[in-house]
């Protein structure tokens, strides 16, 4: 019978991870992009032919608006200071349009 082993999540990793998606992730800007215009009746929802510059940086206020968290939550979970949740992680994914396991380091 095999063995199971239990993996440790390394959240400092995995925070960088995280940063490193908001810093160069283009579908997570269209989205902060769509949640701040749409409202305002300045978006159409198509990102192809938008009018704003859609560099792929998003600031932690951005992406803070989006999980409806502090900008301070957002900056805990890039330093590795705070576990993400289950659902945040999935939103995360889900919105970026990556896998789990492109976010997610385990301890050796």
């Amino acid at each position: 019978m095999p063995i199971i082993t239990r993996k440790s999540i390394d959240w400092e990793k995995t925070g960088y991870n995280l940063e490193q998606l908001r810093l160069t992730n283009l579908p997570l800007r269209k989205k902060s992009c769509r949640s701040r215009t749409y409202a305002a009746g300045d978006c159409e929802g198509n990102c192809d032919q938008c009018r704003y510059d859609m560099d792929n940086l998003i600031s932690r206020s951005e992406l803070a608006k989006i999980f409806d968290v502090s900008e301070h939550v957002i900056y805990s979970w890039e330093r590795g200071r705070t576990p993400v949740g289950v659902e945040e992680l999935l939103l995360y994914c889900d919105i970026a349009e990556v896998s789990l396991s492109d976010i997610l380091v385990f301890k050796p």
